[in-house]
């Protein structure tokens, strides 16, 4: 059958099975092309008259790029498989890099199937962003897979007898059972479901490309079940690490146990190894040296579309020369962050400066990892609120840029770690706006900030350093124009999606023609 004009007729050898739209004017066009092509071959077998026909019909049009997103190939799209346990409408801290991937790849012609956890665990467990979930690019095919997590499940009536009974018991023999599946707590149960669902997709469609995003590492098993059984190439892409404690620069358990084995020949037999800075690729060089695949470096970014949501930003009216700021933090706070010597810096900046005295700190995203806030750090931002500091609660993906520009200057507060880059220092190079980096030098983001304009880092973590940062943005942010922010804009354009992901897409694309990795 001829696959582009659905004829019954065979399909001539230079005819080309074109992308798939569906398009009734565009298959129309195909048929009256493609049947040009099948009269001819069935008169002559000689190939030089047969390319000869192919040029009297004037098929040039199918290499031609189109407008919009589609490529035409000269074959079927090639189809990945992406899987990723957080994706929306979870607001866990790798959904942004998640929906991202898998709408780059779709927009560059590829057929797209995501794997993922099923709403529910994100509406009991994380929390969910509906609106976030509406980015995702419709025609991404997104699988969701039943999840069981052993943290707690809200509807009693699903518990076993045995849970009733004793569900402290029963949770350590779930613990051990989880570990048996796939040696990672809490998520390895799910290897079984995934393993399931994706020789299902590949029965359904054969899968060109597997990329498992983690953590959790659970989420490698696709691509390593499917190349063993069926040869198909996978990458696997480092949100997180697994063995490298990231804060303490040391490796997590022994290097000969099960889930240290496990990535070692995960990774020897991966196409690509993909990381979110260099330390963490160096790291990894070192501990498991490639093998048959690369290891690359691919930033978290920002996105286009978000970028230009600051173009022609103007500054913020405000009352005279001492008209008060807004500092503005927007992201998850958890872990080792300096979160108390920072805002001891603040109620040190406000009793030196009146520009900073009559400004306003405001916390926006997550406290933890949780949908309810960790109420330790409630506890801390509550002392400060006689100095101007003020939660006001997560923000929904798409009103993030709105939020930054309700800021004239943004903090970045980290953790300690050379590891440590964060999401979030592309979105704030990316607004233009003034930076306080609050973090130790020797943290990762200092190396993405590097030669920026309006970029204020600390010399040592202590309350007085972080105070100079607090004077020395303030006093900017307050003569900013809109030129300013154009020239911070325009030097954070190497940090956008587009440049970090398009030459690896490229390169996989390249790859599968090739036959993929060993």
């Amino acid at each position: 059958m001829c696959i582009p004009c659905r004829k019954n007729s065979p399909r001539p050898p230079s005819c080309p099975a074109i992308l798939d739209k569906r398009c009734s004017d565009v298959r129309a066009v195909i048929e009256v092309k493609c049947s040009g092509l099948m009269r001819a071959s069935k008169h002559t077998s000689n190939l030089a008259e047969l390319f000869q026909a192919v040029i009297s019909a004037d098929v040039k049009w199918l290499t031609a790029k189109p407008e919009g997103d589609y490529w035409m190939f000269a074959e079927k799209p090639p189809h990945l498989l992406y899987v990723a346990w957080g994706y929306p409408p979870s607001r866990g801290a790798g959904v942004y890099r998640a929906l991202a991937t898998a709408n780059a790849f779709v927009r560059q012609g590829w057929d797209v199937t995501v794997l993922t956890a099923s709403r529910e665990v994100f509406e009991y467990q994380t929390g969910t962003d509906t609106e976030l979930e509406k980015s995702i690019d419709p025609r991404v095919n997104v699988v969701r897979v039943p999840f069981s997590w052993i943290r707690g499940e809200p509807d009693l009536s699903k518990w076993s007898r045995g849970r009733v009974a004793s569900n402290l018991l029963w949770t350590y023999l779930r613990a051990q059972k989880d570990r048996i599946d796939f040696p990672e707590p809490v998520y390895g149960g799910w290897r079984r479901a995934l393993i399931s669902a994706t020789d299902k997709i590949h029965r359904d469609k054969p899968v060109d490309l597997v990329i498992g995003t983690a953590n959790p590492n659970v989420d490698f098993v696709p691509g390593w079940h499917l190349h063993r059984k069926a040869r198909v190439p996978y990458v696997m892409d480092y949100r997180d690490t697994w063995h490298l404690d990231v804060y303490q620069d040391k490796r997590i358990g022994s290097p000969n146990s099960r889930s240290s084995r496990m990535e070692r020949r995960l990774l020897a037999h991966a196409a690509e190894a993909w990381f979110v800075n260099a330390p963490i690729r160096d790291w990894h060089k070192r501990v498991y040296p490639p093998k048959s695949g690369t290891y690359e470096v691919v930033a978290n970014a920002f996105e286009e579309e978000f970028a230009e949501k600051f173009r022609g930003m103007r500054p913020a009216s405000r009352d005279g020369k001492t008209g008060g700021l807004v500092f503005g933090y927007l992201g998850t706070i958890y872990g080792p962050m300096p979160l108390r010597e920072s805002l001891d810096g603040w109620r040190l900046a406000r009793k030196q400066s009146e520009l900073v005295g009559s400004s306003r700190l405001v916390i926006r995203g997550r406290l933890g990892h949780y949908s309810e806030p960790d109420p330790k750090v409630l506890a801390i931002l509550d002392e400060y609120r006689d100095v101007g500091v003020s939660y006001e609660g997560p923000v929904s993906k798409t009103d993030v840029a709105a939020v930054y520009r309700t800021f004239d200057a943004l903090l970045l507060i980290l953790g300690r770690s050379k590891y440590v880059t964060s999401g979030k220092v592309f979105e704030y190079a990316a607004t233009g706006l003034p930076i306080a980096s609050l973090h130790h030098p020797e943290t990762a983001a200092t190396e993405v900030l590097k030669g920026r304009r309006d970029w204020y880092p600390l010399t040592e973590v202590t309350a007085e350093n972080a105070c100079e940062v607090f004077l020395r943005t303030a006093d900017r942010a307050a003569a900013m124009t809109a030129d300013d922010y154009a020239e911070n804009q325009n030097w954070a354009d190497h940090l956008s999606r587009e440049k970090q992901l398009l030459p690896r897409i490229k390169h996989l694309r390249s790859l599968i023609g090739k036959g993929g990795a060993s």
